[in-house]
């Protein structure tokens, strides 16, 4: 039997149907549609994310550890400590026959020692008495620097009450008033807005261990604190005013102290005896501080 090429070029039942149907035309747009549609929404959920949370760079966090004597005395050496039990033997009076024996071996030493004292005085042989060589601070060993509180000094330039307010409330330093027979610590806050009065317990505001400026003397700004003070609700009349620092803050100035003594070639905290910062503004509708002097307690070590 026979057969030509027409019939064998004749398609047949069994031969797949290539061709493309409208269910693959329209499921092809839809994935494609679903595809474009989730990669937006993709780009929109980082958009936002990057808006809601910020990432910043690490902060760095200079913490110091000085030296306090706490209610010690002052002095030049450390407070003798009362002996123990087990020391209570030997500190106890000794015979005649021990004593004598004593006297003849310190009579026949040639040489002598005498145990001085690490201070700054003069000799005496009457002496006064030995107290604590740390400076004051809270009760603790330390390194030998001067504490922020003692070491900083804050200078504003504000040429009214309204420009003074407003500094204070970028920096979020706040005002307080303390002692004149009231137990608690009034705070104020939201100065160059009319003020928001606060009390708590001085127990409180030591737990949070923030700065705390005190005026030394007599000046326009404080004249301006006692007004901000008044005009938050705030008894003045015979207390204590300060200024309390937030920790942010505390630690920007550290580093920026820290730069500057590092620029003039000095290397440690305990080398630093005072520095004083001054707030300007940043230029851009805001303050800083920066170090406008600062004074040495040892001379820097030569290269």
């Amino acid at each position: 039997m026979s057969t030509n090429a027409n019939e064998l070029a004749k398609p047949t039942d069994d031969s797949p149907d290539l061709k493309t149907h409208k269910v693959d035309v329209v499921a092809s747009i839809l994935m494609a549609g679903l595809l474009v549609i989730g990669f937006l929404v993709f780009l929109m959920f980082i958009i936002w994310l990057t808006e809601t949370w910020k990432w910043d760079a690490g902060t760095i966090i200079l913490t110091e550890n000085p030296a306090g004597r706490g209610d010690y005395a002052e002095g030049f050496e450390r407070d003798i400590e009362p002996p123990g039990v087990e020391e209570f033997e030997e500190l106890q009076e000794p015979t005649l026959a021990e004593t004598l024996e004593a006297v003849t071996d310190v009579a026949t030493t040639v040489a002598a020692s005498l145990d001085s004292i690490n201070s700054n005085s003069t000799a005496s042989t009457s002496g006064n008495g030995r107290g604590d060589s740390r400076p004051p601070g809270p009760l603790g060993e330390g390194d030998d620097i001067i504490p922020r509180a003692e070491r900083w000094e804050l200078k504003f330039l504000a040429k009214g009450q309204a420009p003074y307010a407003k500094q204070l409330d970028y920096y979020k330093i706040e005002l307080g008033a303390m002692g004149g027979g009231i137990p608690t610590i009034d705070i104020a806050s939201n100065l160059s807005r009319g003020g928001v009065k606060r009390s708590t317990t001085p127990q409180e505001e030591n737990k949070k261990g923030r700065l705390i400026f005190m005026w030394r003397q007599k000046n326009q700004l404080q004249q301006y604190d006692v007004a901000l003070l008044n005009g938050s609700g705030i008894k003045t009349s015979g207390r204590s005013i300060f200024r309390l620092l937030p920790k942010d803050l505390e630690n920007q100035m550290a580093l920026t102290e820290k730069a500057y003594w590092e620029s003039k070639g000095y290397n440690s905290v305990t080398q630093i005896a005072k520095t004083v910062f001054e707030s300007r503004p940043d230029g851009r509708g805001g303050y800083s501080f920066v170090v406008i002097n600062q004074r040495y307690r040892v001379p820097k070590k030569s290269s």
